[in-house]
């Protein structure tokens, strides 16, 4: 941990007075703090007093996407699934005014764990743990399928009715605020997902970024906490099982800068996450090609905002010169997904 010194886009000081404001029962000590590295949207803080230790989620600097980044949504959906069988931190406080350290952001519990980013992670655990993580990944995932959103509060933290068409829109949207480059395939592709549109599982409370570097695993290979719940929604929860697919399916190029575990001995293929997520949640996937070749385009997406953001300076931490040239490849495999399909 840093000393005292304010990691870029937080005021240590600042964030002290609030907390002793709005939580004067936590310890109060002078706070000290580090930018977390791994992330590519929201930025993610280590904090600590010396004693005690929290994390801290805020927007990152310049552009940012209309919808995207919301800070009460995030705390929301921690707050709400703290008490099920879905592992969560402990939301600790949100803070919805950009005065206090330059933009909206909230504080949660720090959780012990590893978040698992590369096959050689994996590889270094042998292939009974890998495989055994992987498969309690997707357990993680049908226990979060199966809240009932009306119980915990977060009946309305979404519209159900045509949640694929709007994301579609959505994902559109965010494209072409992003725009700076013409992407062979990519319209092409919203179009062809837009004319093979399945019908919707039954709603459920979806994370939105669900893969393996999004959780922390703890040292007894368990999940510890779902982690990055910026586009949580109440919707379609096989987009989630097809962003899980999709990340199992890549394989790491020189400089990869996102996360890829799928080749590591021991990890189960597609087919197994099919069928182990199927058996254990009761529903239908056999319409789980669309919704693969859909996170290839959303992936494609939000790595072309990230470009764009690069291109302005606006980005913080290694990585993010060669995310551009990624893009294509996520529009190819999405074409190849629905043609397979």
């Amino acid at each position: 941990m840093s000393g005292t010194e304010n990691p870029p886009g937080l005021d240590l000081e600042r964030l002290r007075r609030h907390l002793d404001a709005e939580r004067p029962g936590l310890p109060a000590g002078a706070l000290q703090g580090e930018l977390i590295e791994g992330g590519r949207s929201n930025l993610t803080y280590a904090v600590t007093d010396g004693v005690s230790r929290w994390v801290v989620r805020r927007p990152p600097l310049g552009h940012v996407l209309a919808t995207a980044h919301d800070m009460a949504r995030e705390h929301r959906v921690i707050s709400a699934l703290h008490d099920t069988p879905v592992p969560v931190p402990g939301a600790v406080l949100l803070c919805e005014d950009p005065e206090v350290i330059g933009a909206p952001f909230y504080v949660m519990d720090f959780v012990e764990g590893t978040p698992y980013r590369t096959e050689r992670q994996l590889t270094e655990l042998g292939p009974e743990r890998t495989r055994d993580i992987v498969l309690r990944l997707v357990d993680t995932l049908v226990a979060l399928h199966a809240v009932d959103p009306r119980a915990v509060g977060l009946d309305d933290f979404g519209r159900p009715e045509g949640f694929l068409e709007r994301q579609l829109r959505r994902w559109g949207k965010q494209l072409d605020a992003s725009r700076s480059r013409e992407l062979a395939g990519i319209d092409e592709l919203a179009a062809l997902l837009g004319t093979r549109l399945p019908a919707s599982a039954p709603a459920a409370v979806v994370h939105g970024d669900y893969r393996l570097d999004n959780v922390l695993i703890g040292a007894d290979d368990t999940v510890r906490a779902i982690l990055d719940w910026e586009m949580s929604t109440l919707g379609d929860p096989l987009t989630d099982l097809g962003l899980l697919l999709m990340y199992g399916e890549l394989r790491p190029t020189p400089g990869t800068p996102v996360s890829v575990t799928g080749g590591a001995p021991g990890h189960p293929s597609p087919a197994e996450l099919i069928e182990r997520y199927a058996a254990g949640s009761g529903r239908d996937v056999s319409s789980v090609a669309w919704y693969t070749a859909f996170a290839y385009f959303k992936l494609a997406v939000i790595l072309e905002g990230i470009h764009y953001r690069y291109t302005l300076g606006q980005t913080l931490g290694a990585g993010f010169d060669r995310i551009g040239a990624m893009v294509p490849a996520f529009i190819d495999n999405g074409l190849r997904t629905l043609q397979e399909g």
